[in-house]
């Protein structure tokens, strides 16, 4: 599976941008501000709907203009596949594979498998468990229809249960009966999605172990940790001792939405005790697991995007990188980067057919 081009009309900086890609290696150079970046998160939303960077839809939309279009040509399976993603205000942002609209976005995830490596994952280190929620249920959702839809679901009850509780709150009532029934739907999407991320993590970990130790070839020693609060007792339980805290609180305080990947060095947490040096191979290696284990689960290379990250490396981290390459571990690649030498010396080395745009 490779992206063959994609063309851009009013997304972010670019009026009108038009690309055709080599099938293995293809780079954005030129300087911070016109679009490299913007160009990968193009390709991004081609896969999963969404921007990776900006949240708010309509703020991909360039300053001025009233809607953006996203068109890419994807050979997979040998056949050609059409992926238009498109946002007019005032109306609902459609995403159609071949002329056919989808009904609901997530029938999408998992087609276009695809991997980002960008310095905004740092967030999965500094920021609260559920940006880490987030990159656990990303794996999975790619891999599991079934999965994604219980998640969907979850959130759905859990919204209303919360509804629920303000509602008791504001109109000082209290209907059991109509709580029980909420618990007994959150109980049982809970414990399902809490056994999916359990067996996901017992595969991931030991290929990110593996691909912490390539990368760095050190004795460091780390460790991810699932934490939730259904290892120690069942949700229903949970639910019905938490009653009088989640009616003061008008909120539901426990459950899978509280689960958290905890990322440690020696046992502490990375956040506080590793170096910067240690944070970027930490999360390298993260990412780099997250391709294999996708690659082997559905049995094709996920596209993988480096989003200006050879400027955050050192030689010999870089030169791990590029052996990856040369052994065919990856499919196509994108990469950004401001310096074009470095990049195409970089490229040239992998001995891999290549493409660069001079943004």
């Amino acid at each position: 599976m490779y992206l063959k081009k994609i063309s851009l009309f009013n997304y972010k900086n670019f009026s009108e941008a038009n690309f055709e890609f080599d099938q293995k290696i293809n780079c954005f150079v030129g300087k911070n501000g016109v679009g490299k970046t913007n160009v990968l998160d193009a390709i991004y939303q081609l896969s999963y709907g969404k921007s990776y960077f900006n949240p708010l839809a309509l703020q991909n939309i360039k300053h001025g203009e009233e809607f953006f279009v996203i068109d890419g040509e994807f050979e997979k399976n040998e056949r050609t596949e059409q992926i238009i993603c498109s946002l007019k205000k005032g109306q609902k942002k459609i995403l159609k594979r071949n002329n056919k609209v989808y009904e609901r976005f997530s029938d999408h995830i998992g087609f276009i498998p695809l991997v980002i490596i960008s310095p905004a994952d740092r967030d999965l280190i500094v920021e609260g468990s559920e940006t880490r929620r987030k990159f656990i249920d990303s794996v999975i959702s790619q891999l599991d229809a079934k999965y994604l839809q219980q998640l969907i679901q979850y959130q759905k009850n859990l919204q209303q249960r919360n509804a629920l509780l303000k509602y008791f709150a504001l109109n000082h009532v209290f209907e059991n009966d109509t709580l029980s029934i909420y618990n007994e739907q959150l109980s049982g999407l809970g414990h399902a999605i809490f056994e999916k991320r359990k067996d996901f993590l017992a595969d991931f970990i030991p290929i990110f172990n593996q691909h912490h130790q390539a990368i760095t070839g050190s004795q460091e020693t780390v460790q991810l940790v699932y934490e939730s609060q259904l290892s120690a007792h069942s949700l229903l339980l949970l639910l019905q001792e938490n009653i009088s805290k989640d009616r003061a609180l008008h909120y539901t305080s426990v459950g899978i939405h509280k689960d958290d990947l905890s990322f440690e060095i020696d046992q502490f947490p990375i956040k506080k005790f590793g170096s910067q040096g240690q944070q970027k191979s930490f999360l390298i290696a993260l990412k780099l697991a997250q391709f294999e284990f996708i690659k082997k689960q559905c049995g094709q290379k996920p596209l993988l995007l480096f989003d200006d990250i050879f400027d955050k490396l050192d030689e010999t981290r870089v030169g791990k990188i590029v052996e990856m390459v040369n052994n065919d571990t990856f499919g196509q690649l994108f990469i950004s980067d401001t310096h074009p030498e470095r990049t195409e010396n970089i490229v040239k080395s992998t001995l891999q057919s290549y493409k660069i745009f001079h943004l």
